[in-house]
């Protein structure tokens, strides 16, 4: 039981810390550049007019060389109708090696391997009650993980301890977790998370009819979202699911992606996640977007499926980053579409309160000037998962079940309202 314990505290902290710790030294060293190339137009205000073209030009191109080695964020093919260019697949030794040993469940049931659209083989962990099959159809929480994990990182929610005893439903106790594997891709983010283990949020089309035809280019489905659908699908399809109430939940990029899809997908009765960076606008996105619940008027918006989802979002008040403001900017946008959203922000404590912290950062994006001290509070707090939240956030999902609502059995595809999955 100790050594449980030991590693509930250690491991994630010490596998997040990494690469955490890294950004955080890629966001310094962009700081440490904006600053120095601030004091260095005062000195050459003094220097002639040729003289100051040739030092911003040598600036320029350093600034942009630092942050090019920190992961190339601003690289790829351009903005599209549904934001980034889809994310690609890292082939390279180093990345197939990551992506087999993390395609383990702790704990759980694997499933899979199922090819997605790229030929990639796609994984899932399923937790479930022992008494699984003696029970009624039970609720399901889809946990999407952290960048640079794996879905074996729902062991360090305490949501697994919860499967058997915890209360979505009024009839039954109980409930099942589906936590699918992302991929090893670029992410737009700083320093050693640049690229690893995550979801694509950055390419946002998620339409419900599979590929379309935009600006007469055909564009794929989200990789990632389709994988998410067929395990989805295949635990609906063996009858132990209430498709009533089928929830999604995630951390950091998995909290993203969560968001992203419960806003894309009418089978989702709500979602609760924990500190994550707006899927349409957050840190290095090069082509950010506004959601919206109609026909997008330019490539600057995204339409969303399901603007009315439920959300609950429990973020920090000193995040990673300075993320703080971007989480209460996204709540904003989700009340625009005419959705719902709890937000919560949380102290070191735990304890909730009205607002953000402005020494963590104020820049609607993030990676605003954050002091030292306030950076390392946001990155230690970040990879945390609020356990004492737990409760409160299953209470959440499960006072927002899915109803049969006419306006969506409408959508296509879905004449059977909840869909069959078939």
């Amino acid at each position: 039981m100790l050594l449980h314990k030991l590693l509930t505290v250690t491991l994630l902290p010490l596998n997040s810390v990494v690469h955490v710790a890294a950004a955080y030294v890629a966001y310094r060293l962009f700081q440490e550049r904006a600053l120095h190339a601030r004091r260095d137009k005062k000195m050459l205000e003094k220097k002639s007019k040729k003289a100051r073209l040739r030092h911003s030009l040598a600036t320029s191109i350093a600034l942009m060389a630092a942050l090019s080695a920190s992961g190339d964020v601003f690289g790829g093919a351009g903005c599209s109708p549904f934001g980034d260019a889809p994310a690609q697949v890292n082939q390279g030794w180093f990345a197939k090696v990551v992506t087999a040993g993390s395609s383990a469940c702790i704990g759980g049931r694997l499933l899979g391997p199922w090819s997605d659209l790229n030929g990639g083989a796609r994984y899932a962990c399923l937790y479930e009650p022992a008494s699984q099959g003696e029970r009624e159809p039970l609720p399901m929480v889809v946990f999407l993980h952290p960048s640079l994990t794996s879905a074996y990182s729902a062991i360090f929610t305490g949501l697994v301890g919860l499967t058997h005893k915890g209360v979505l439903s009024v009839e039954n106790p109980g409930f099942i977790l589906l936590a699918p594997q992302g991929r090893y891709t670029p992410h737009g983010y700083p320093g050693f998370d640049s690229k690893g283990l995550g979801w694509d949020n950055w390419y946002r089309q998620l339409s419900l009819a599979g590929a379309v035809v935009a600006q007469g280019v055909t564009y794929s489905e989200n990789v990632d979202a389709a994988a998410i659908d067929h395990f989805v699908g295949e635990m609906a399809a063996t009858g132990k699911v209430d498709r009533h109430r089928i929830y999604v939940m995630g951390w950091s990029n998995g909290a993203a992606m969560a968001l992203l899809y419960a806003l894309n997908r009418p089978w989702v009765a709500a979602g609760a996640v924990y500190s994550a960076p707006d899927p349409f606008s957050a840190l290095f996105d090069a082509c950010t977007q506004t959601p919206v619940a109609v026909a997008p008027a330019g490539n600057g918006q995204a339409r969303v499926f399901n603007p009315r989802v439920p959300l609950m979002h429990v973020r920090n008040n000193c995040e990673i980053a300075g993320l703080c403001p971007n989480g209460s900017r996204f709540a904003a946008r989700v009340r625009a579409l005419g959705g719902s959203i709890e937000d919560v922000i949380i102290n070191s404590s735990g304890g909730q309160v009205p607002s953000c912290d402005d020494s963590c950062g104020t820049d609607e994006m993030g990676l605003g000037q954050i002091g030292t001290v306030a950076a390392l509070r946001g990155l230690a707090r970040h990879v945390r998962w609020p356990a004492q939240w737990n409760g409160r956030m299953l209470n959440f999902l499960k006072q927002h079940p899915l109803t049969n609502d006419p306006a969506k059995a409408q959508i296509k595809g879905f004449a059977q309202y909840p869909p069959n999955f078939d």
